[in-house]
């Protein structure tokens, strides 16, 4: 199928008329009426219902744009990828969470350049949601996240065993910050501790909350591998009695993409992973 006829459908969605697709797109709106009714003939339904407000999905419509994404995104993946750079056999994907980012996604980049000379790699940082669907379109390899799902054809494996513990600065332990762990934490913390529900402050990114911690004081839920070089230098200290989380990090990777490469590099991140590395993740003001 003609991968401009999905984009097409897709700009339509996203702008609400064929007139406001035509002008993202620098296309007549007969243009886009036509590529519309090509689609539709092609697919042997009707997508859109047209009406003065614009345009709107039928239900065979709904369904198709799961599809047209997954046909738009695997076709730029191959337009970014190929041809095959010179003297590189292949090109591996992987994928994880911001938190991930340092230094775990780090030092697995720099350990896959160093022992699979032969292969590109693509790396790329995103929310959990959106790397396991990239995953499961089959345009990413492998990704690090909290949360996975349990989808068919993916394998999900437990790397790191990790718990978020309450940390405060020992001078300036007001206010608290509520960093936003995720669907489970926020059950249980607001379960476990219900007067802290309802910070004034808070954050969904911890690298973040983390840096306004240590500039400005405050208490907060953090990972213990990120805390622990500021506990021992008495940056930080833990809360006493407080309630600790778990927070496991999770390698997942399609069992059908088992290429020599994918299995070398899962093997890396596994090394990687055990290692004594510091996690800190505070921010260099110079970048």
């Amino acid at each position: 199928m003609d991968i401009e006829l999905a984009r097409t459908f897709l700009a339509i969605v996203r702008s609400g008329s064929f007139i406001a697709a035509a002008e993202r797109l620098h296309v007549t709106q007969t243009a886009i009426t036509a590529r519309v009714q090509n689609l539709e003939s092609r697919l042997g339904c009707r997508l859109f219902v047209r009406n003065r407000a614009g345009a709107r999905l039928t239900a065979d419509g709904e369904a198709f744009v799961v599809y047209a994404n997954q046909l738009v995104q695997t076709w730029d993946a191959a337009q970014r990828d190929l041809p095959l750079l010179a003297g590189y056999r292949n090109v591996l994907h992987v994928g994880g969470e911001v938190s991930l980012c340092n230094p775990l996604m780090l030092d697995w980049v720099r350990e896959l350049r160093e022992r699979i000379p032969g292969q590109a790699i693509r790396a790329e940082v995103g929310e959990a949601e959106q790397l396991l669907h990239r995953l499961e379109i089959g345009v990413l390899d492998a990704a690090l996240v909290y949360r996975p799902v349990y989808w068919p054809g993916l394998q999900v494996e437990q790397l790191l065993e990790e718990k978020l513990i309450q940390i405060r600065d020992p001078v300036r332990p007001e206010p608290y910050v509520y960093i936003d762990w995720g669907e489970d934490f926020r059950r249980q913390h607001d379960a476990a501790l219900p007067d802290k529900a309802k910070a004034a402050l808070g954050f969904n990114l911890g690298p973040l909350a983390l840096q306004y911690i240590l500039d400005q004081g405050g208490s907060g839920y953090f990972r213990s591998r990120v805390v622990h070089s500021y506990l021992d230098r008495g940056i930080l200290e833990r809360v006493p009695k407080a309630p600790e989380f778990s927070y496991p990090t999770y390698l997942v990777y399609s069992r059908e993409r088992d290429s020599e490469a994918l299995q070398q590099a899962l093997q890396l991140v596994r090394e990687v992973s055990r290692r004594d590395s510091d996690w800190s993740q505070r921010w260099d003001p110079m970048i």
